[in-house]
């Protein structure tokens, strides 16, 4: 059995194995598959009809497919012998889930169906792992939040994915999947931009501080997020999946345990920028706009432990760490597009 040749990359426990990845372009599947790129594995890479896939180099043998998750097809041409499926395909904005609510259930709820009912109908028995929000908990009663916490959503989109959540669930717990979900706190770092404008808000804000332009907080920006560096959310994924029995039928919340206001974050961000390029970015406050979601007015700090102790895994990059890899990824990405 081949394994990982660098230190800090691959994943040997799945080796030889056939893994499905959705939203095969995205933030986190593109994390995602560069980490297991040099494990001896097949990768399938699902994504839109329109979808132009970067190749990639490694021990991983990478099939791309295209096509609706909309669409039972979809589904049925990609799952034969699939061992293990990270689900990322999603519709990600709170605001465009709010405008179309039936488009958005379309999106977020019922390909999960589809692919569990096709699962079950096949007694194919796949470890499924799905990208949840901590947004589901809607505006938390205490800090910080861990599982037990209700779940109490204020947008259609997290309604959507705690729908997606519990189908995936009950299917685990009939013994149909292996399933569990990651709820994850503010996650930035390198990789692809989302797709949604109001997402990965901390990568949004290096890109513009690097560009030169001034940087806004809505208000005194005193409310608090929780944000993860992009690696070690990949590395909570390939514990999960090392571990997927004894999370089997759960979810847990996926963060640092430190909690920092936007203020803090986004002068942090044009120190770090400044540090490294020399140019100091303006930092100004503006006033909310009117349409501005429920969400945002919410403190956040997760606490990950029960997840730390089934599967031994631990955050370990710092903010002003992640920053300055953020930073240094765009500079380089910069660069080599002159």
């Amino acid at each position: 059995m081949k394994q990982a040749t660098e230190m800090g990359t691959g994943s040997p426990s799945l080796a030889l194995q056939k893994i499905l990845v959705t939203g095969g372009t995205g933030y986190l599947a593109a994390n995602l598959i560069n980490r297991l790129k040099n494990t001896d594995c097949h990768i399938v890479r699902l994504g839109r009809p329109e979808t132009v896939f970067t190749p990639m180099s490694g021990v991983a043998r990478i099939e791309d497919v295209r096509g609706d998750i909309r669409q039972r097809a979809t589904w049925e041409r990609s799952l034969d012998g699939v061992t293990t499926i990270f689900h990322f395909a999603a519709q990600t904005s709170a605001y465009v889930a709010d405008e179309n609510p039936q488009a958005d259930l379309e999106v977020n709820v019922l390909p999960m169906l589809q692919l569990l009912e096709i699962c079950r109908e096949n007694d194919w028995h796949p470890s499924i792992l799905f990208s949840g929000t901590v947004t589901e908990t809607g505006i938390p009663e205490s800090l910080p939040v861990d599982e037990t916490h209700p779940d109490q959503p204020v947008t259609i989109y997290d309604l959507h994915k705690l729908m997606a959540e519990n189908y995936l669930k009950y299917y685990s717990q009939q013994g149909i999947v292996c399933g569990a979900i990651l709820r994850l706190a503010n996650v930035y770092g390198p990789g692809p931009r989302s797709s949604s404008p109001d997402r990965g808000m901390l990568n949004q804000i290096v890109r513009r501080a690097l560009g030169g332009e001034a940087l806004t907080i809505y208000g005194r920006g005193e409310h608090v997020r929780d944000y993860i560096y992009v690696e070690d959310v990949v590395q909570a994924f390939l514990q999960a999946v090392q571990n997927i029995e004894r999370l089997n039928g759960r979810h847990f919340v996926i963060g640092t345990g430190q909690g920092h206001t936007i203020a803090e974050s986004v002068k942090l961000v044009a120190e770090r920028v400044a540090k490294k390029t020399g140019r100091l970015v303006p930092v100004k406050h503006i006033d909310s706009p009117v349409s501005q979601s429920p969400i945002e007015a919410r403190d956040f700090v997760a606490d990950s432990s029960r997840f730390s102790q089934a599967t031994g895994w631990r955050g370990g990059v710092s903010l002003i760490d992640g920053i300055d890899r953020t930073i240094d990824y765009r500079l380089t990405e910069n660069g080599a597009n002159r």
